[in-house]
Formats: structure tokens, C-alpha cells, sequence
């Protein structure tokens, strides 16, 4: 059962990995949106070299970004881990005045919950059909009640060459209808796909485990997200 193994690898990997990134205090005086990123190894990715989502969103707006996304965080996460809150997403919130939350998960539930395989009681728990329950559901509304404006970023898909994650596409297509259905029950939520960025068979998107994005692709995504903080700012 390689699949299985690969599996184990993944998890192992992830879990020594994981670190808790800057866990600061909303910026104050600063003249542009005070912004939070949330989320697991997708959004954390590339931080230690300061190319991360976060890193390119800050750096493309001016404007700060508290990064508490971690490496192998889950949406719905109750093992009793002492010191590790942030591998639960929801946890990673704290109400501090943020105008605008990036938010990601559910990969790993869906990785390591049901290994990409009979996910639909999984799913369900995630984000319901109609989007109306679970704990994205549950989370967006807590961001939103704060007055937070949230952008919701969708998976990167495999480059469709030997990666441990190739079997997660229909899970991530069904996570990501769900979520853009979501966000268009809420002028204050936005769906950022990552569905169709990359090509069939093209590695520059992935990290060297054909899992995580490269800069490459955290730059691309984070400039994204930049475009849409910029447009609704503008509205304002």
C-alpha cells in the first residue's frame, strides 16, 4: 500500500514542520487595512524565506499582515495537543479589531481525516452541500460578526505528476463549489479559486513535495488576494 505510506510521509512531514508563526498584535497607526491570515501549510508555506501568501499580500498592499496560519492545521481539530491551539484554524482567531481575515483550511481534515477516499460525512462536517452549516460556516460567520471583510482562498491542485495528493482533486473541487457558494451568500466574503492556476504536468507551482506551492505560486495567489483587498478598500 505505497498510497497509505505516502500518506505517513506526509503526516510526519507536516507534523515536524509545523510552527507556529508571528503571533502579533494587530498594527495600530497604520494607515492601510489591518489584515489577518488563517489557515494550514498553504498559506504558511515559504514564510522563513518571506515569500509566503501573507508575505506577497503585505508587501504588495504596504501594509502589515499577522500571519497565525500552521503547518498542519485542521478546521476541525480536537486532539488535547498542550501548546498547540494553532493547529486548530478557528483558534487562530482573535477579535483585534481586523479589517480583513485570509482564510484557509480543509485540506488536511479531508487528507487526513478519510484520506481523500468516501469524504462526503467529512465534507459535510466542513461545509454543508447548501453552505448554510459547518465549520467553515460557523467560522466565516464569527469573522464576519467581528466586521471583518474575509477572503476565503481556494486549494492549489496537484500538477497532476506523481503527487501524494492527486487523489484529493474531486474532494477539492466538491470543498471549493461549496465555499465560492458561501461567499456568494455574503457581499463580505470573497472566493479566491486556485483550481485552474496550474497547468497539467507543469512543477513550477509546487514545492519539491509536488504538495505545497513554491514562491512561484504563493506570489501568484498572494497577489490575488492583494487585488481584491485593494478594489473593495477602493470602494470604501
Amino acid at each position: 500500500m505505497c498510497y497509505i505510506a505516502a500518506m505517513i510521509r506526509i503526516a510526519s512531514l507536516l507534523l515536524s514542520l509545523t510552527l507556529l508563526s508571528a503571533c502579533g498584535v494587530s498594527p495600530s497607526g497604520q494607515e492601510g487595512p489591518r489584515i489577518l491570515a488563517m489557515g494550514d501549510s498553504m498559506m504558511a508555506w515559504n514564510s522563513l524565506a518571506g515569500q509566503s501568501i501573507p508575505d506577497v499580500v503585505a508587501k504588495e498592499l504596504g501594509s502589515p499582515v499577522v500571519d497565525r496560519s500552521v503547518s498542519g492545521a485542521r478546521m476541525i481539530y480536537r486532539l488535547p495537543i498542550s501548546g498547540a491551539a494553532g493547529l486548530s484554524i478557528p483558534k487562530q482567531f482573535r477579535n483585534e479589531d481586523w479589517d480583513w481575515v485570509i482564510l484557509n483550511g480543509g485540506g488536511n481534515d479531508l487528507l487526513f481525516g478519510c484520506i481523500c477516499v468516501q469524504c462526503d460525512r467529512r465534507m459535510d462536517r466542513l461545509i454543508a452541500e447548501d453552505a448554510t452549516s459547518g465549520a467553515f460556516p460557523d467560522l466565516v460567520a464569527k469573522l464576519r460578526q467581528s466586521g471583518a471583510r474575509v477572503v476565503i482562498l481556494g486549494y492549489l491542485r496537484s500538477p497532476g505528476r506523481s503527487s501524494p495528493i492527486e487523489n484529493c482533486r474531486d474532494e477539492g473541487d466538491a470543498l471549493d463549489a461549496r465555499l465560492a457558494k458561501l461567499a456568494e451568500g455574503d457581499a463580505g466574503v470573497t472566493f479566491v479559486p486556485a483550481a485552474g492556476l496550474v497547468p497539467d504536468g507543469d512543477l513550477s507551482f509546487h514545492a519539491l513535495d509536488r504538495i505545497h506551492p513554491s514562491p512561484k505560486a504563493s506570489r501568484i495567489i498572494g497577489g490575488l488576494v492583494a487585488e481584491v483587498i485593494r478594489a473593495e478598500t477602493a470602494l470604501q
